[in-house]
């Protein structure tokens, strides 16, 4: 999983295929603990899969690009709701926030590259309805 503009030597991955994510990351320091688990977090009302838990998060240093892809089941969208509207969010002390992501309609992924760490350590692939003017992000 490359990360745009980065030599792929440079990138650590890691991937958790019973949920269905994968992280890739350009850090001065990866630690042997940094990687995915499922999550114990309830998932917000809009997921559209399962949270996943990004391990020892804090203990990475000089973080140049972080790279999230998600999974998700283009069945759980809302009735109406365009298959585009789709964002990893990341748990915060605000609630659930999107990030800027790209949906891959084939392979119903959806992917987040960060210059830093995620704000949080707990992500889903979620309904992102921010377009809709009377609409809440994802809770």
């Amino acid at each position: 999983m490359a990360i745009p503009g980065y030599d792929s030597s440079n990138v650590a991955e890691y991937t958790l295929e019973s949920a269905g994510a994968r992280v890739a990351v350009v850090a001065g320091v990866v630690p042997d603990e940094f990687g995915l688990a499922k999550s114990s977090r309830e998932p917000p009302v809009d997921a559209l899969a399962d949270p996943v838990d990004l391990v020892a998060l804090d203990e990475l240093k000089a973080v140049e690009a972080v790279r999230i892809a998600m999974v998700y089941d283009p069945s759980r969208l809302p009735p109406g709701a365009s298959p585009t509207d789709v964002a990893v969010a990341v748990e915060t002390d605000d609630g659930w926030e999107p990030l800027e992501s790209t949906v891959d309609l084939e392979e119903t992924t959806v992917t987040a590259v960060l210059n830093d760490r995620p704000p949080g350590s707990t992500v889903v692939a979620g309904y992102d309805d921010r377009d809709d003017a009377n609409a809440e992000p994802i809770e």
